[in-house]
């Protein structure tokens, strides 16, 4: 029996299978293809993601084959500068450069090479689900066919995570229909190495052009990517190529422009209208697809990938209720919905007819996105508990300076260690201080010691909160407000306590009374 199968070897199913690892669950990561797809395709990570890729333990080595993005200029169909919305090279809120530029196929290498320093994960490419059959809520049975010899086998887990992308036999097999949130558009892609630098700024271009909507932007030192709308039946030549790359490669002969790949997508917006069924699944492509307006697809996986992985492994290591599952969808899919339809947004920007650009335009300096690189909190459920409707932290991530504990230097996730958490301005409660022990909750008061340079105490002084319940995926559980003290997160446990394994639930009683 394996405790989780994991079908698909991108960069959501590994990365999954990674945090999982290091929650000490054991899985099995299978893919058809026998290594990593040598092209590339997303090219954007945001600071949150980086977080997600720090607590895989990656993201050092990342940085240092990436490259931080400058920001984002909306140009009109002359190229000339509408909007300029800029980002972060330092480090922004997440303790990272608030865009950061790369190439997949790298990462996944990266990733690959992660994975395999986990022994709780096997990868085992060259694999292929063909398969799936359950009963209840498990084991899920689950047939693999080795793609060179046809051979096939029938492997039994207690969860199957569907990272199978936009063709997903997994989704099929959960029965889940994509719900289409815009219209499909087809648009060429483009990456070109030249070793001359371009003449151009930093950052990502959108031409927001209604007759040729283009997105430009430069990946690494010699690597350069370029989105242009197509119509129907419409067919780029090398000329017409070198016509629409024109106005930022002048004064570059062609020769030294080497085309990686040209090929016609289909950008969809979508999102399934199930992501669950009992044992099985739904992460990244195979759950929502997004435009790439605004460089969040493959992010979108990463975060699906966080969210569930401590969960499943409070369920299958230590016998958390099954109703902790559902709250993966109801946290996800609402979030990646908002998102989504951002990126609709901006496309729309972009496509639109001059009057529907002006007055988008208008209110870009209001869209998330573009003022700033943090998502939006997730919606309130069962594990986001708001107190108070002004301000309030619930469902964000806290700000990720350096810390010093114990006389070591280090970024707050590294310290906080995928557990729960407390952060705290004043002393605990006891009613917080036993539900922290039962939690097996790190607490850090941050009048102690000078922990950090006072951002995190700006931050909880900011919303008039004193202190807050991290979830192990960094996710603000509950604030104390000001005025109440840090009873108040202990007195509502009642509402997840119950969820979580029988070893952490014993203070239910007393927490609520």
């Amino acid at each position: 029996m394996i405790p989780v199968l994991v079908a698909g070897a991108g960069p959501t199913g590994v990365t999954a299978a990674t945090l999982l690892a290091r929650h000490g669950v054991r899985s099995l990561v299978v893919d058809p293809h026998p290594g990593v797809y040598p092209l590339p395709r997303a090219v954007h990570l945001d600071d949150e993601v980086m977080r997600i890729l720090q607590a895989a333990g990656v993201a050092e080595e990342f940085a240092a084959i990436s490259r931080p993005a400058p920001g984002m200029r909306l140009l009109d169909g002359e190229l000339r500068t509408m909007a300029e919305f800029r980002r972060d090279a330092g480090t922004g809120h997440s303790g990272w450069p608030q865009a950061t530029m790369f190439d997949q196929p790298e990462l996944e290498v990266l990733l690959r090479a992660n994975l395999a320093r986990h022994p709780e994960a096997e990868l085992r490419p060259g694999t292929e689900v063909v398969g799936i059959e359950q009963d209840g809520h498990g084991p899920v049975r689950v047939r693999l066919r080795d793609v060179t010899s046809g051979r096939q086998e029938e492997v039994r887990a207690h969860a199957l995570l569907g990272c199978d992308g936009a063709n997903s036999l997994t989704r099929r097999h959960v029965g889940a229909r994509m719900r289409d949130l815009s219209s499909a558009e087809r648009w060429l892609v483009v990456d070109v190495r030249c070793a001359k630098p371009l003449d151009v700024w930093d950052g990502v271009h959108q031409v927001c052009d209604p007759d040729r909507p283009a997105t430009f932007m430069r990946i690494g030192p010699e690597r350069y990517r370029w989105e242009f709308r197509v119509g129907p039946g419409e067919v780029v030549g090398r000329e017409a190529l070198t016509r629409l790359l024109s106005p930022w490669t002048r004064g570059v002969p062609e020769e030294e422009l080497h085309v990686l790949r040209q090929a016609v997508y289909t950008f969809r917006a979508q999102v399934a209208d199930r992501w669950r069924r009992g044992r099985v699944f739904l992460l990244g492509d195979a759950a929502h697809l997004t435009p790439p307006f605004i460089g969040q697809g493959m992010g979108a996986g990463l975060r699906d990938a966080a969210n569930l992985a401590w969960k499943l492994a409070l369920v299958l290591s230590e016998g958390g209720h099954e109703r902790l599952l559902d709250t993966y969808q109801a946290e996800r899919a609402p979030h990646v919905t908002h998102m989504i339809r951002l990126a609709v947004a901006v496309g729309r920007l972009m496509t639109g007819p001059p009057k529907t650009g002006r007055l988008l335009l208008a209110q870009a300096e209001r869209l998330p996105a573009a003022a700033h690189s943090r998502s939006p909190r997730l919606r309130r459920g069962t594990l986001v508990r708001p107190r108070c409707p002004w301000g309030d932290l619930a469902g964000t991530l806290p700000p990720q300076p350096w810390v010093t504990v114990n006389g070591r230097r280090q970024r707050l996730d590294d310290v906080l260690g995928g557990s729960f958490a407390v952060l705290t301005l004043v002393p605990l409660d006891p009613l917080l201080a036993a539900l922290t022990r039962r939690l097996r909750a790190r607490v850090f008061d941050l009048r102690a010691a000078p922990i950090d340079d006072g951002t995190l105490a700006r931050w909880l002084l900011g919303a008039r909160a004193v202190a807050v319940l991290l979830r192990p995926d960094g996710v603000v559980l509950a604030a104390a407000p000001l005025a109440k003290g840090t009873a108040a997160i202990a007195r509502d446990a009642a509402a997840w306590l119950p969820l979580l394994p029988p070893s952490r639930t014993a203070l239910e009683r007393n927490a609520t009374a």
